[in-house]
């Protein structure tokens, strides 16, 4: 996806919603008995059901109802499938007999997606701590934890997400970056601060991410990602300030949360 108007023709819609209605068959090859009704993996529905909202998230013309449907409907039972391919099955009847128009188009801002994603980040982190049933979910230990989930969230807005690519050569050595956005030329470094990390070890850090992101073709953007939870680092607005005003048009800081 890149920062141009969305746009797409009824034909093209109702393939894409007739391939994701399908893929929920994949998720009722899942099926298995539990006390005498037939569930699916939840996982599997949740990540089908996720796709399905974040392409319907793309275009205004969706109606509310069938949005609303198909994201409170329960993921534990063979049913619910069922349930959301009838409301794709209605929506695409809508399309077809015109009571819905497709060409309607929304302005797609990169910039300020990336930055409702960091600004939330938090937020979501949280909500996972607490899932049905006490089921196993993403704890934030590390950096990896807070790339695993940012990469999850990135993919609701861009198709292309390119995880741990590659820099031309820096200081002797080819270094990787955390994500790399191509369409919009654009990087994201990820940090998290851990009790042993000053104000003074993140800034040195971050100066070696800039210099060694400046001479990378595709970078033409540098957003940097600082997950703090614990707060430890004491002037989190003076890092900001110090690196955008050196780093101007350049690169964005977010230190969340704040």
């Amino acid at each position: 996806m890149s920062n141009t108007m969305q746009n797409i023709t009824k034909d093209k819609f109702i393939e894409i919603l007739t391939k994701l209605s399908n893929e929920g068959n994949k998720v009722k090859s899942t099926r298995f008995d539990a006390m005498g009704v037939t569930c699916v993996k939840s996982g599997s529905f949740d990540a089908w059901r996720n796709k399905i909202l974040a392409f319907f998230d793309r275009f205004p013309f969706i109606p509310s109802e069938i949005y609303q449907s198909i994201y409170i409907i329960n993921n534990e039972y063979l049913s619910s499938v069922d349930a959301v391919q009838e409301q794709i099955s209605s929506l695409i009847d809508l399309i077809q007999k015109d009571y819905i128009l497709c060409e309607a188009k929304r302005d797609f801002n990169a910039t300020l997606e990336l930055e409702n994603i960091f600004t939330k980040f938090h937020k979501v982190a949280r909500q996972l701590r607490t899932r049905h049933k006490e089921r196993p979910t993403l704890s934030i230990g590390d950096e990896y934890d807070v790339q695993d989930l940012l990469h999850a969230l990135l993919l609701l807005h861009f198709d292309d997400v390119r995880a741990e690519e590659w820099t031309p050569s820096y200081a002797g050595s080819c270094v990787r970056m955390d994500f790399l956005l191509k369409d919009i030329q654009t990087v994201i470094e990820v940090k998290k601060t851990r009790r042993s990390m000053s104000s003074k070890d993140l800034g040195e850090e971050l100066i070696i991410d800039i210099e060694k992101y400046q001479s990378h073709p595709d970078c033409k953007k540098l957003y940097c990602f600082v997950y703090d939870p614990e707060g430890y680092l004491g002037n989190p607005i003076g890092i900001k300030n110090d690196l955008e005003t050196a780093h101007k048009d350049f690169l964005k800081v977010f230190i969340k949360p704040e």
